[in-house]
């Protein structure tokens, strides 16, 4: 039976793919809009079945057209937090999902679908309950509307019906994503195109480099979407490591990972700095109050609903997806 992934050819739906492939699944339906044609080369090396535009797709929902699935992973969303056209962010994020959720509650098949951390703003509490949420963008918003959708349905689904809150999600099949990739691939780019990592300076009590989010490789958001669909329990759910690390700590790691990678010894962020490997910039004005200085989730209800994925830290996922980016 057939699997729909949706935002397949973008960064956490192509891994979503990878990950089914990779459990010999490869009857999926990919959904998309490649607009943006390079996205295509996210899924040239992955097992798909069929593939469907996303406004075709979205017609045949709204038609009730399409053979019943035995899932939905819907990762597809416009992700961008700096997208000023709150009409596209509210048709394409909040409508789109309402859609997807109206006709699987009416198949009753299972919904797996992507929010995000951003709904809780600039925290500090990053617990599943409405008197944290304070989104600071259309996107956040976006997402935190459809997110109340749910909880007010949680007591008359006919289907499970899961929300996996994001927090900064990093690692494999992103480049696509221009400046909305993830710090590790910006690193990256930078130490290799001009020999040094550019972090902000220090702000909201920080001091520089030392701003703390919650950073989580894409493949272990992928093992919870994948654990939910063999042990579906609806409700909506915070993925992230647990652990808030600093952007100095994913810069040395992309920094020693590449010296080592050149047989060069590995450095601490005291040596690095010196060495104007690292280096910082003023904090743009144009952020103030609308920054996530520190973000960590808060992963109770994740562990009581039984998903008992172990995430890599910041120096063991970077390492990994330098790893990737290097052979690639």
């Amino acid at each position: 039976m057939q699997v729909i992934v949706t935002g397949a050819a973008g960064f956490v739906g192509a891994n979503n793919v990878k990950a089914l492939n990779d459990r010999g699944l490869t009857d999926v339906l990919a959904v998309d809009n490649l607009v943006r044609s390079e996205k295509f080369r996210n899924l040239a090396e992955l097992e798909i079945s069929d593939y469907l535009d996303k406004a075709g797709f979205r017609e045949l929902v709204r038609r009730r057209a399409l053979p019943k699935p035995e899932v939905v992973f819907h990762q597809g969303a416009c992700s961008d937090t700096m997208e000023s056209d709150g009409r596209y962010m509210m048709d394409n994020n909040f409508r789109y999902s309402l859609e997807l959720l109206d006709w699987c509650q009416e198949n009753r098949v299972p919904f797996i679908y992507a929010s995000s951390g951003s709904v809780y703003g600039l925290g500090p509490v990053f617990v599943e309950d409405r008197k944290n949420e304070r989104p600071l963008n259309v996107y956040a918003y976006s997402k935190f509307l459809f997110d109340q959708v749910v909880r007010r349905r949680l007591s008359s689904l006919t289907a499970p019906v899961i929300g996996l809150r994001y927090f900064n999600v990093y690692g494999p099949r992103e480049s696509h994503k221009g400046r909305m990739a993830s710090v590790a691939f910006h690193h990256f780019h930078q130490f290799r195109d001009d020999g040094r990592v550019r972090l902000f300076e220090g702000s909201h009590g920080y001091d520089s480099g030392e701003q703390r989010r919650d950073f989580v490789h894409v493949e272990d958001v992928v093992a919870v979407n994948l654990h939910f669909w063999g042990q579906p329990k609806s409700g909506i759910y915070n993925v992230g490591t647990g652990r808030a690390q600093s952007f100095n700590d994913v810069a040395l790691t992309v920094v020693n990972s590449l010296r080592a990678d050149r047989g060069q010894p590995a450095l601490s962020i005291g040596h690095a700095v010196a060495a104007r490997l690292i280096e910082y910039t003023p904090f743009p004005e144009a952020l103030r109050g609308k920054y996530q200085a520190f973000t960590q989730a808060d992963l109770a209800a994740l562990r009581q609903a039984g998903c008992r994925v172990i995430f890599r830290t910041v120096e063991q996922g970077t390492a990994d997806y330098v790893k990737w980016l290097l052979a690639s």
